[in-house]
């Protein structure tokens, strides 16, 4: 195995364990936000996450349900990791190209007798927002 594939290798490995701290760090935020809801009102709910997109109401229990969906931007590396040399451009050390990635949310809040009984969320991108203020 050659010294560039070994560098590719271990690059690839922390920024892994990097992006996967960061997840965990942005999905506990998010649930410790949500279980300061539970129990409460929907009128307080509803004031700290907004106008549900849909809402359903089936034997007595409401379910409001919140989604969101984004793209973001990753610029790759151009030209491909590369050095320059001589008249013929660019040494080629595999790189990559920009991606572009869907970052989503679903989340479907229960209630019961018109306070928060609990919540269920889908996606990669539940993460904990900023308090409302007010």
């Amino acid at each position: 195995m050659t010294d560039t594939v070994r560098a590719l290798r271990l690059v690839a490995g922390v920024a892994f364990l990097v992006l996967s701290g960061c997840a965990t760090r942005t999905t506990a935020g998010f649930d410790t936000r949500m279980a300061g809801l539970v129990g409460r009102p929907e009128i307080e709910v509803i004031t700290a996450l907004g106008v549900p997109v849909r809402t359903y109401d089936v034997s007595g229990h409401r379910f409001l349900q919140y989604e969101s969906r984004r793209l973001v931007g990753y610029p790759g590396s151009y030209p491909f990791g590369g050095y320059p040399y001589g008249r013929f451009g660019y040494g080629l050390y595999g790189g990559f190209p920009p991606t572009i990635e869907t970052r989503e949310c679903e989340l479907t809040i229960t209630l019961t007798q018109g306070r928060m009984q609990g919540y269920t969320r889908r996606g990669n991108d539940c993460r904990a927002l900023p308090p409302n203020v007010g």
